[in-house]
């Protein structure tokens, strides 16, 4: 009987995950020498240039262990908040986990989230320190906190170095040994579950999953349980990195199967597989998640509407937490409102828009879903700026509330607790924490973690603070909405909702910001904010100069002063009835530093 154990690796953004997979690969000879690179288990451009994940990648090595080849299945996972769905995801189609700390930081907040998603699961954790190497390494100090929190015994703490390999191989034994194996099948029919997917233009879908019971084989007829789509296996295999056909794949294997279906919508994350004529009791799948942040995507041209649809429809095979509606605007045209997990989730997709599609769009201003309550009892989850109430509206508006940990040294509290009353937050508990930093365990409006929260918070505690959050729930908001008129007329891209008591601070800045923004019209144009009923801010931007006597050489004033008085009835005629054309540059000058 074949050996297998399916792992994954779980960690605070930045701590060397993809380092030690890399470490790994090479030590298992899974990839050749000649073909190691860094980062290889990061296929998508944008990771390799940012130097994180963003997408969980499976891939089977084998390792050699008590004279027994052991099958060893990996799922890399992302570190950042914004992707931890992808995490949970990744955390059902194993059974162990390396929980892994970067030794000269110690353990982030994203740590302890990550954690409790494999306690959820029950999973065997295998606490690892990581970058040992470094000159500022802290071992004993940082193996306390990982004891103390796990509760496990100081031996039971690996240490490895992702750089040099150093305690790698050790590590791998111990995976044998402690992970335990995949527990027999429940039935003797095929089921699979799918917990990723992608799409191939000459293959079509491509489905990634792991097999919990029986043997699926090229060329069995299957059935997506939940969409009811039949279809044959083109091919199976397994990811070791690059995709490897197989004879068949069978139970506690986690591999691929080409499905060659190219519509999209039928395949989804969280599906279960069988054969045709096999079972129809679903696999336990994962709950969907909700979008934290809204924006609008327009195309440049109207003339690329069809390419973007196309486009986001292809993104969703990759991204199944992206989310999507047709919506259309007076001033940018037809377009998308789009559902997303995270600022940094809204900048990765916009920039594969961009980049894989050759698309060239515009953004709106982000922003979340507020729950509003008509006079009549009716309500309404609106998450664009331009829709909401008006001031005066007989409306009650309910607002998603976070809690949030922040670790951090004690030497930053103070300027932390100052951007938290910035930010409407609240601190509920306090505590000391591993070697003498704070955990703050806070609430806080989500709007106001939009407000670019996490970057400020790095600038205060000079890098040093970790976050990590969830949605907790609904509570009743003080907010307004801020609409922004160029020359008096209403632009809906520029609208935002805001904190009542940063009504007037928003409305300055914005208009400041486009005022040097926005270019110089033929005539005079008035940039104005306007909240709650009354105009609060306003700045004039004065018109372009254009001396129409310049080409007048010689002959009686009076030629000049008819040739002004002309223009002087132009502009006036502009003024009353001209309209500002707002370049796209403009749009997304605004919304990049909002």
């Amino acid at each position: 009987m074949r050996q297998i154990r399916n792992f994954s690796i779980i960690a605070h953004i930045d701590h060397g995950k993809s380092t030690l997979a890399d470490r790994m690969l090479e030590v298992t000879h899974t990839v050749e020498a000649r073909k190691m690179k860094a980062q290889v288990l990061d296929s998508m451009e944008l990771e390799r240039e940012r130097g994180i994940t963003i997408k969980m990648q499976p891939v089977r090595m084998e390792h050699t262990y008590g004279g027994e080849v052991y099958e060893l299945n990996l799922i890399d996972t992302p570190g950042h908040i914004d992707f931890s769905y992808e995490v949970s995801r990744a955390l059902k189609a194993v059974e162990g986990v390396l929980l892994l700390v970067d030794s000269t930081q110690g353990i982030q907040a994203q740590t302890l989230t990550t954690l409790e998603m494999a306690k959820a699961q029950k999973l065997a954790i295998i606490p690892v320190l990581t970058k040992i190497d470094a000159p500022h390494a802290r071992k004993a100090e940082v193996t306390d906190e990982v004891v103390a929190l796990l509760g496990c015994d100081p031996g039971e703490v690996q240490y490895v170095s992702g750089k040099t390999g150093e305690g790698v191989a050790a590590l791998l034994d111990v995976i044998c040994e402690t992970v335990p194996p995949p527990q027999a099948a429940a039935q003797n029919s095929f089921r699979g579950l799918i917990f990723d997917f992608q799409y191939s233009n000459h293959r079509g879908v491509i489905v990634f999953l792991r097999v919990f019971d029986g043997v699926v084989t090229k060329g069995d007829q299957l059935r997506f349980l939940a969409a009811g789509q039949q279809f044959q296996a083109l091919e199976v295999g397994i990811l070791s990195p690059e995709e490897r056909p197989t004879s068949a794949l069978s139970e506690g294997e986690i591999g691929y199967i080409v499905t060659g279906i190219k519509e999209p919508g039928i395949a989804s994350v969280g599906d279960t597989l069988t054969l045709e004529k096999g079972s129809r009791e679903p696999l336990a799948g994962y709950q969907s998640v909700p979008p934290v942040v809204w924006a609008s995507v327009f195309p440049e041209s109207q003339d690329d509407f069809t390419m973007l649809k196309q486009a986001l429809d292809r993104l969703k095979l990759s991204d199944s937490s992206l989310s999507y509606e047709e919506e259309s605007s007076g001033v940018l045209g037809r377009g998308f409102r789009c559902g997303f997990l995270g600022m940094l989730h809204l900048e990765i997709v916009t920039e594969r828009l961009r980049r894989e599609f050759n698309i060239e769009i515009i953004i709106t201003a982000p922003s979340i879903v507020y729950e509003v309550t008509h006079e009549g009892g009716k309500v309404e989850n609106i998450y664009a700026a331009s829709r909401f109430p008006e001031y005066g509206a007989k409306v009650s508006v309910r607002e998603p509330w976070i809690l949030g940990q922040i670790i951090l040294p004690p030497n930053y509290v103070g300027p932390t607790m100052t951007l938290l009353y910035d930010h409407e937050a609240q601190v509920i508990d306090t505590e000391i924490f591993g070697d003498g930093r704070n955990l703050l365990t806070i609430e806080m409006p989500l709007r106001e973690l939009m407000r670019n929260f996490f970057d400020k918070l790095k600038n205060v505690t000079s890098g040093y603070a970790s976050l990590s959050y969830e949605i907790a729930e609904m509570r009743a908001a003080d907010v307004a909405r801020l609409d922004v008129l160029v020359a008096e007329e209403l632009v809906p891209a520029f609208s935002r909702v805001v904190g009542v008591r940063r009504v007037e601070t928003d409305a300055r800045a914005v208009v400041e910001k486009l005022y040097h923004t926005l270019p110089r019209q033929m005539f005079v144009t008035k940039i104005q904010a306007r909240s709650m009923g009354r105009f609060i801010a306003s700045k004039t931007l004065s018109a372009l100069k254009k001396d129409v006597t310049a080409k007048l050489y010689g002959g009686d004033i009076t030629r000049k002063m008819k040739l002004r008085e002309k223009q002087k009835k132009g502009k006036k005629k502009m003024l009353e009835r001209g309209r500002v054309t707002i370049p796209q540059e403009v749009f997304m000058k605004m919304i990049k530093d909002d």
